[in-house]
């Protein structure tokens, strides 16, 4: 059985993560989603409330788990045994930053396996900082992310006050 691990902070969960996730589950035997608790970034969701997302958007896929983890993402994927650990690809300033990590990890981890998708077409625009940015503007995240994922920033920016939103944004 080949397990891939396919590790993000997923602040939120959007369709471009769902297309590769769902591509990655029709190579590999299990895709075990880790979402990570204490990303460099700001976050707006918190980690419970970030693997709740991504739980709802794959409740009907039996061969897609979901974690929660902190540490080295290579540590995470020896804990649970995968032997993959799976990456997208939106544009081409991603692949740097990729290819530094996968290598990285190869150094820490030379066991596991680093497998890309390049998202597809429909996709390249989506990014969770987008989305956030465009939900905290009010502006239709609709055709982005999934019906829940939507009503969770909808409430979320409802509780925010002004001051908590980003000061430069989309509309700048």
């Amino acid at each position: 059985m080949v397990r891939a691990l396919f590790p993000g902070t997923f602040d939120p969960i959007h369709y471009g993560h769902m297309d590769i996730a769902e591509r990655a589950s029709r190579l590999f035997d299990e895709i075990v989603i880790a979402v990570y608790d204490k990303p460099l970034k700001n976050l707006l969701f918190s980690p419970e409330e970030r693997i709740s997302l991504v739980e709802q958007s794959f409740r009907d896929h039996p061969k897609i788990r979901i974690v929660g983890y902190s540490g080295l993402t290579v540590n995470m994927a020896h804990q649970i045994d995968a032997q993959v650990i799976v990456r997208g690809l939106r544009v081409f300033s991603d692949f740097e930053f990729e290819f530094r990590m996968a290598l990285a990890n190869h150094r820490l981890a030379p066991d596991i396996e680093i497998v890309s998708f390049i998202t597809n077409e429909e996709h390249t625009f989506l990014s969770s900082t987008t989305v956030r940015e465009i939900a905290m503007l009010d502006g239709d995240v609709s055709s982005m992310v999934p019906p829940h994922v939507e009503a969770a920033l909808k409430r979320k920016v409802r509780e925010m006050s002004d001051s908590q939103r980003p000061a430069n944004s989309l509309r700048d």
